[in-house]
């Protein structure tokens, strides 16, 4: 099946390649038809470049040679930036606009150790096939840009949120920290998120806000629940689907960037689960997978129910190395964050 999904995907990709240099392609003949120097620049060093190959093809490129071919693609570079800073165009105006600057659209990255890598963002579309599938279905629309504090609460009411502070300050505070958690997102020394409260306080919109972000740094995040992680994890484990994959999602588990545990404590409990979950979070934790790792547990648990629920190791785990952070106030559900 993965075999499959990427050959479909490489489909997607060359399609994209396609596209971008079509739009290149636009670009240049608006251009050139308001400043047909820009076109003879072009053609005289795609000449220069033809004849330094031809020089090096028939072992004739003398230093003096290639000096001299060098200098004249200089001059008419200079002079394009010259026409082009004059017309207040930018230099990357010549260059395919790639969805992804990081692979060119190619889905893999070429190293100068001649190493090859999969690129994050075809990393990212496999995860979005094979696992995410609608559980992040909101995350383009559920974003800081469209937060509305407004929904929540000014008022502090210590009798009934046990709280001095209003639902609106407390989070607005959450939201600062996310904001800060997604700035220094490759520090060693960021924490964890932990998120708890009862259901419709804005736990998952959070979550999405964070999702949203770090997609667009170019970060893969696996987002899963609780009951289909843990199920999956040991399905694969033992093979139960006699699959030739069985180690990829656990894989990607513990090797995504940021990974999203949601509804913690709706799941099954048994030894195996417990024993599966402290794998992820210690695995994460103390990145043994030889790469930075986040995770963002969210719940309707407090920490001391985590502790009461779950090994100790669990809940010391999270007690030490999350931020932990208290959704409260009136179900939101029936508005709008």
């Amino acid at each position: 099946m993965l075999a499959k999904d990427i050959q479909t995907l490489m489909v997607q990709y060359e399609q994209k390649r396609r596209d971008a240099n079509m739009n290149l392609e636009n670009r240049k003949e608006k251009i050139y038809k308001k400043n047909p120097r820009l076109k003879e620049i072009e053609d005289e060093i795609n000449k220069i470049s033809i004849n330094k190959t031809k020089n090096i093809l028939t072992n004739s490129l003398s230093a003096e040679v290639e000096n001299k071919f060098e200098e004249e693609i200089l001059k008419l570079k200079q002079e394009r930036s010259k026409i082009l800073k004059s017309e207040n165009i930018d230099e990357n105006f010549f260059k395919p606009h790639y969805e992804c600057e990081k692979c060119k659209d190619t889905g893999y990255i070429n190293y100068k150790d001649k190493k090859t890598v999969m690129c994050n963002c075809l990393k990212q579309k496999l995860i979005d096939i094979s696992y995410n599938k609608s559980n992040l279905k909101n995350v383009q629309k559920e974003n800081f840009n469209n937060f509305n504090d407004k929904i929540f609460s000014d008022k502090i009411d210590l009798k009934k949120y046990n709280m001095n502070i209003s639902p609106r300050e407390n989070i607005n505070n959450i939201k600062k920290a996310c904001i800060e958690f997604i700035n220094n997102f490759d520090n060693s020394d960021t924490k964890n998120l932990f998120f708890t409260g009862n259901t419709g306080l804005g736990k998952t919109y959070m979550t999405n806000c964070i999702a949203n972000e770090l997609l667009k740094k170019g970060k893969t995040v696996l987002y899963q629940t609780a009951p289909v992680l843990l199920e999956t994890i040991i399905d694969n484990k033992f093979n139960k689907y006699k699959t030739t994959n069985i180690n990829n999602f656990n894989n990607q588990v513990l090797e995504a960037d940021l990974l999203i545990i949601d509804d913690l404590g709706t799941e099954c409990l048994n030894s195996m689960k417990l024993s599966e979950l402290f794998t992820i979070l210690n695995t994460r934790i103390l990145n043994l997978n030889n790469k930075s790792t986040k995770t963002i547990i969210s719940t309707n648990l407090d920490i001391n129910n985590i502790f009461q629920n779950y090994q100790e190791r669990i809940g010391s785990r999270i007690a030490g190395y999350y931020d932990i952070y208290y959704f409260f106030g009136d179900d939101l559900r029936f508005k709008r964050i």
